[in-house]
């Protein structure tokens, strides 16, 4: 692969006890591995998530008009992006973030064209604010920048090894799903990404591979190509 999308939740981020905030190794982690493949030439765009500050659905939102839900949770996106950044500043990888939201003190707005001469210039391109609109997931935003930059493939991580037909961390019997078709997903209403993400991808030949990125050196082997988790397509 030469050109990916990397999507990453905010819980990525996160303390694993809380769950909240950005826990530092896990940051400098996840940016060693982003780096290293850098380095190796792969072209990576990353869509980061918000959840480990807020999220549209949790409790604290519950009372809230959704749009304005969603527009703090797109703000939380950027803060993640701007840590991410740092670190692989830190690794000397060029990075530029650019946002769904103008806020140009921080980021660059987002312009496709740029986007894609960023990555051929071999720097990494962080995508904060989501679309930019309320009533999108972040997952849907890493389908759209996926289409829209030419990437081919989204990467999406996970704290689990990959999709199974029940939560694996409520059910025992989990069973784990290798390969699917977005049919598949659709079908049986599994919880990979939303429906618009996978029609997203299902209507731009996008394939997409769900994977454990916990673990360490996870995120740099995926980006290298190896395969691991569940493959859609």
């Amino acid at each position: 692969m030469s050109r990916v999308l990397l999507k990453l939740s905010g819980e990525s981020f996160a303390d694993d006890e809380t769950n909240f905030g950005i826990e530092s190794s896990t940051l400098t982690r996840i940016a060693d591995e982003i780096a290293r493949a850098s380095n190796d030439g792969i072209e990576i765009g990353v869509v980061v998530g918000g959840g480990n500050f807020f999220r549209g659905v949790s409790e604290s939102a519950k009372n809230m008009a959704q749009a304005n839900a969603d527009y703090m949770g797109m703000l939380a996106t950027v803060i993640n992006a701007i840590a991410l950044k740092d670190a692989l500043d830190k690794k000397g990888i060029n990075t530029r973030v650019q946002s769904a939201i103008t806020m140009t003190s921080v980021a660059e707005p987002y312009i496709r064209l740029r986007a894609i001469r960023h990555l051929e210039k071999g720097r990494v391109v962080i995508f904060a604010a989501g679309t930019g609109n309320p009533y999108f997931t972040t997952d849907t935003a890493a389908s759209l920048r996926a289409a829209e930059i030419e990437a081919q493939i989204v990467l999406k991580s996970t704290r689990v090894d990959g999709v199974y037909d029940k939560d694996p961390e409520k059910e025992s019997n989990a069973k784990f799903l290798n390969e699917l078709s977005y049919k598949e997903v659709l079908d049986k209403k599994l919880s990979v990404m939303d429906l618009t993400a996978i029609t997203l991808c299902e209507e731009n030949s996008m394939p997409i591979r769900v994977f454990n990125g916990t673990v360490e050196e996870n995120i740099y082997k995926v980006l290298k190509g190896e395969e691991m988790g569940t493959f859609i397509k």
